[in-house]
């Protein structure tokens, strides 16, 4: 579905302000107003509709455009504000993976805001080689590049990063605040409700490009998560009991994104992790983090490189630098 060219964005605009005002708007009026012919305005009104426009036209009274509007990249950008991320949005009916196309026009020279967004994904990827339930039109699936002069080893502060960002969004639409599971996930009440995945592009001192991707359950149904994780995942509507506008989340995110993004490449990510740390729970928890061996310990924080700090029964702190809390006790 493409993003509607300049006489198409004009016309939904056009088509917008009528219905606010209850009225119908005639070709004439609208092919006057665009310097366009009643032919042209025809097309493009077909084409809009192709695009998911419900636009309905009455002999002697013009085109109304109804209720619900499309999720596309037409109606995240037209209200979005930011100077960088999603400045360039691309929507796509159907990707295997945001990430997996977002690295690949990464290495194609996309420049940094460059941001992906799909209706669905065949093959949607979480962290450890986990699948992503992707089902079409109930929710979020988004990818940012970003290029940031830092060392490959402080990527994973990104995740952090991202992390507030996503979480901040949460907080907008939930009644409930959200919590912050390290290294990458965000949940409501002990249940899952967005995740981050963060790939990369680098060399020995200089990362090239990274795929930062996002996937938020918006209105996703109770009965819609499969049988493995419908007791540990949750949604923005079962969490608010009503459907929640897409676009308008997807403009929230993007915007978060933007200013915390500002903040990690302006700072020396101590405010950064302070933030992370309010929306953090299992500090002074006792928990078990994936690995071979798993490691066990009392949960101490995170340090300035985003290392989760395990404090051993002897006494002494671990950095764990990968794997996922799978226990907090």
């Amino acid at each position: 579905m493409p993003t509607p060219n300049k006489t198409e964005t004009s016309i939904i605009n056009l088509l917008k302000t009528a219905k606010v005002k209850d009225k119908y708007l005639s070709g004439e009026e609208m092919s006057e107003t665009l310097a366009v012919t009643r032919s042209a305005v025809w097309k493009h009104v077909s084409s809009l509709r192709e695009a998911g426009y419900n636009i309905t036209a009455r002999p002697n009274k013009g085109y109304s455009l109804s209720e619900p509007l499309p999720f596309n990249a037409f109606e995240v950008s037209s209200k979005l504000k930011t100077s960088k991320i999603a400045n360039n949005l691309l929507y796509f009916k159907e990707l295997d993976s945001t990430n997996t196309k977002a690295l690949q026009l990464a290495k194609e020279g996309a420049t940094e805001g460059t941001t992906l967004i799909a209706e669905t994904q065949s093959g949607g990827k979480g962290r450890l080689g986990k699948d992503w339930h992707s089902p079409p039109g109930v929710n979020i699936y988004t990818s940012i590049i970003l290029r940031p002069k830092i060392a490959p080893q402080k990527a994973q502060s990104l995740t952090l990063m991202a992390a507030i960002a996503v979480a901040k969004t949460i907080e907008e639409f939930s009644p409930i605040k959200p919590s912050v599971k390290w290294p990458n996930d965000i949940l409501v009440e002990g249940k899952k409700i967005a995740g981050i995945l963060t790939e990369m592009s680098s060399e020995t001192e200089q990362i090239n490009h990274i795929a930062l991707g996002i996937g938020i359950n918006v209105n996703m149904k109770d009965q819609d998560f499969p049988n493995d994780i419908c007791k540990t995942a949750t949604s923005l509507a079962v969490l608010k009991g009503e459907k929640i506008d897409r676009a308008e989340v997807a403009r929230a995110l993007y915007s978060n994104v933007e200013k915390w993004y500002k903040v990690f490449l302006d700072t020396d990510l101590s405010s950064i992790i302070d933030t992370w740390l309010n929306y953090f729970t299992s500090k002074g928890k006792k928990i078990c983090v994936s690995g071979t061996p798993p490691t066990e310990g009392i949960c101490m924080g995170i340090d300035s490189d985003g290392a989760l700090l395990i404090k051993n029964d002897d006494g002494t702190t671990k950095r764990v630098l990968s794997g996922e809390i799978t226990s907090i006790y």
